[in-house]
């Protein structure tokens, strides 16, 4: 019984020291840095449209957005891995561990930081209209009566719904800002509300949508872009922002602009 006792006594003695030394795996949470240092990789949340992220003539994964998180990883030793979602449901997505951030010309917003954690702007970007080239002119004039579309869960869609400019249109939202120019080419649509980046890539000659245009000197919101994460990722944030500041510090994020056409819409992170 004695030694019974001794032994209990010793493995009390034990816990009481490791409890003490602060050795006990249940009192160390993991943070969301540990949890992707572990796994070793970064699933990021995009939607696929050019400038951004897009698939190339042989299939592969391309755009400003692929090789700029490309870059990142690189930098914070993380392999990336691109998932495709549901853009009105990327909050969700982070929430439930679905992908690890969102990376595909999120704007950045007040309602946005709430919800998330997000980077440092890199970025700018506004609203365009855009239409068939036969109606510039009129739906620069009013947009009363026309058929408006945007993105769901877009910049595009809140300028659709709140601006005054379209209060007394007709809007539908779709889901995703290809489909809301598909709509525009096909007729059944009048008005598309998208992000200048993507007209810029893709309305010009040669492309399918040669025949739509923006129009001119009708431009709404103008914004920023970041990356989002979830929400209470400081270590992860603090890592992110580091790395996109160097990119542009030594130039690497400007080269990958060029190629995509984006250069003079980057965001000084010098400072």
């Amino acid at each position: 019984m004695k030694k019974i006792l001794a032994l209990l006594m010793a493995g009390a003695i034990a816990l009481t020291a490791m409890a003490g030394c602060g050795v006990s795996v249940k009192d160390k949470k993991e943070t969301d840095w540990d949890y992707l240092k572990n796994k070793g990789k970064l699933k990021i949340g995009i939607t696929y449209y050019e400038p951004m992220n897009y698939k190339d003539g042989d299939g592969k994964l391309v755009g400003f957005e692929t090789e700029f998180a490309e870059a990142v990883c690189d930098e914070i030793g993380l392999d990336p891995d691109f998932h495709e979602i549901d853009w009105d449901s990327k909050e969700l997505e982070l929430k439930s561990k679905s992908i690890d951030c969102v990376w595909n010309g999120m704007t950045i917003t007040d309602e946005r930081k709430e919800n998330m954690d997000i980077s440092v702007p890199y970025l700018n970007n506004k609203q365009v209209m855009v239409c068939k080239k036969s109606n510039v002119e009129k739906y620069k004039a009013s947009a009363d009566g026309a058929k408006v579309v945007a993105e769901g869960g877009s910049a595009g869609e809140t300028i659709a719904q709140k601006e005054s400019f379209f209060s007394k249109a007709k809007y539908t939202s779709v889901n995703a800002q290809s489909t809301a120019l598909l709509e525009v080419k096909a007729g059944t649509s009048d008005i598309a509300v998208i992000d200048y980046v993507m007209a810029v890539a893709t309305l010009k000659e040669g492309s399918d949508y040669a025949d739509l245009a923006v129009v001119e000197g009708m431009t709404f919101g103008d914004e920023q872009f970041g990356v989002a994460l979830r929400k209470d990722s400081p270590e992860t944030l603090e890592k992110l922002n580091d790395a996109i500041k160097k990119l542009y510090g030594n130039g690497k994020l400007k080269e990958i602009a060029e190629k995509y056409k984006l250069a003079d819409m980057l965001v000084d992170n010098s400072k």
